[in-house]
């Protein structure tokens, strides 16, 4: 049993590990209704295209990531929601988002935009302070902190420097070339990245952030996947056009 949960934990981590400042940015505030639009969008936007050279291969791995996501991440998180309060799901994702804030304040300041990174330096304190370490969002009472987040894909991209090729990652679902490498730099700017921890604690932290997060969306995959003749292809053109959209921010 014991070694079941380690590697259950060793999945979620995956999961989460570590795009989870990133996958904030643009998955996490979506309407639904812009799902279905996604597709009908991207036809009339060419300037949205991204090489898939590994197709194929990523097709695979979209396959297996499905099966995860149905067998083993979906089953925790809605078990998670049953007997865990909205406010305390809330508290937990809010007190998380706001521990990312040196990923989003140092990228502001590689854009240029400085008045931003004072702004998310502003929030991270008030909810600190204020919001109890972070579980309550107390900066929303003050528009002038409310700023579009920034990771470093999003930073190259404004550098100019092009999506790459798409790319599927066993766990962690999609991503580009550029965003990959953005991914794995801001991995190295999350304060949880240099804490204290043994190997269980960290697994199991990350794991509960993952299925804390996924409570949130239970049903947000499958209304894509449902509305699409080939799913691979709407998560694809979708990944891209918000990517895209964050960029012109």
């Amino acid at each position: 049993m014991r070694a079941f949960s380690l590697l259950l934990f060793s999945l979620l981590f995956l999961l989460n590990l570590p795009s989870q400042a990133h996958a904030e940015a643009y998955w996490d505030h979506e309407d639904n209704d812009f799902f279905a639009e996604l597709e009908a969008e991207y036809a009339t936007s060419p300037g949205l295209y991204v090489a898939d050279p590994l197709e194929s291969l990523n097709r695979g791995i979209f396959i297996v990531n499905d099966r995860l996501y149905f067998w083993v991440l979906k089953p925790v998180a809605t078990g998670w929601r049953t007997v865990t309060p909205s406010p305390v799901r809330t508290g937990i994702r809010n007190a998380f988002h706001n521990l990312a804030a040196p990923v989003r304040v140092v990228n502001q300041l590689l854009q240029g935009k400085g008045k931003a990174a004072a702004a998310e330096t502003g929030k991270f304190l008030v909810n600190s302070i204020w919001g109890i370490f972070g579980l309550i969002d107390a900066s929303q009472q003050i528009p002038s902190l409310q700023v579009p987040s920034e990771d470093l894909g999003q930073t190259l991209g404004k550098w100019g420097i092009g999506n790459g090729f798409y790319l599927v990652l066993p766990l962690l679902g999609p991503t580009t070339l550029r965003d990959g490498i953005g991914q794995a730099g801001d991995f190295f700017l999350q304060p949880t990245t240099y804490a204290d921890w043994d190997t269980r604690t960290r697994l199991g932290v990350k794991g509960g952030q993952t299925v804390n997060t996924t409570s949130f969306h239970i049903g947000d995959y499958e209304t894509i996947k449902n509305a699409s003749v080939d799913p691979y292809t709407a998560i694809r053109n979708g990944y891209i056009q918000m990517r895209m959209q964050a960029i012109s921010q």
